[in-house]
């Protein structure tokens, strides 16, 4: 449990925001603040680059309910040296530090996808290293992701250690969404699954277990419907689980518990 107290299991846990980005610059402190009143929390703030990692550890650090990743995203591998690899080696000591990320790749942008794969696979090696799950990013890199992932996967278990966590965001149809659950993943869902278009993501929902389901922000990007195009917050997470709960037909609060419960089993905090 990381010396934290026992964590509710009949509230939302988010288990990816960005509440050290700077559209939270000037309201930070109320809203977080108010998530506990809302039925929310814990949250877990994931790394984009060392600096957002250290900004996410000093929330961590001091809100009871917060937790942080530490991790390299792919679109700022380019910035990485082994000096930089160091400095986040040494922030996964960083206590409440509960996993690796968001690390993986992103064909949608122009960062050399030789330097993604590299940084990729040694933030994967540490995070095996240090028995932490990983957050991984996959943007249109679908096979590369997943080989890249069992390959990782596969020199871990030889090794004797093991190598598991959550693909946010999800993006990809229900058969890729299978073969992440057989390697032991769980899939991320946030506000996309109440996107009209959002087609692929409802049938992940219908069709995976509910044990490999978390709930995510992303925020402050990608609020659900009717808020699209605003910031979000952990506070429209509940249209999230109402909508899972449609698509799958039990209640919201069924989702929220086994959410939080999977949560929870995903972050290794029980």
């Amino acid at each position: 449990m990381n010396g934290t107290e026992k964590i509710p299991q009949n509230r939302i846990f988010d288990t990816h925001t960005h509440y050290d980005d700077k559209a939270f610059d000037e309201d930070r402190e109320q809203l977080l603040e108010s998530l506990e009143e809302n039925g929310i929390g814990p949250v877990v703030d994931v790394g984009a680059d060392l600096e957002s990692t250290a900004r996410a550890i000093a929330l961590a650090q001091k809100y009871p309910f917060v937790y942080a990743a530490a991790g390299v995203h792919p679109t700022e591998t380019e910035k990485l040296d082994e000096n930089g690899f160091l400095q986040l080696s040494e922030q996964l000591r960083e206590p409440k530090v509960i996993a690796v990320g968001e690390i993986g790749l992103d064909y949608h942008w122009d960062t050399p996808r030789g330097v993604q794969k590299l940084w990729f696979g040694r933030q994967l090696a540490l995070a095996s290293e240090r028995d932490l799950p990983v957050i991984i990013h996959s943007r249109e890199a679908a096979a590369d992701t997943l080989g890249q992932l069992r390959e990782a996967q596969d020199r871990a278990a030889a090794e004797g250690k093991r190598l598991t966590g959550v693909v946010h965001c999800f993006s990809y149809g229900p058969e890729m969404a299978a073969e992440y659950v057989k390697m032991g993943f769980w899939i991320g869902i946030g506000g996309v699954v109440t996107f009209k278009s959002a087609r692929k993501v409802k049938e992940v929902v219908q069709k995976i277990p509910l044990e490999k389901l978390v709930l995510e922000t992303d925020c402050p990007y990608l609020a659900p419907a009717p808020h699209r195009q605003e910031r979000n917050s952990s506070l429209y997470l509940p249209l999230v689980a109402e909508e899972i709960a449609r698509l799958r037909g039990i209640t919201p609060e069924e989702v929220v518990r086994a959410t939080a419960r999977n949560a929870r089993e995903l972050y290794r905090l029980d």
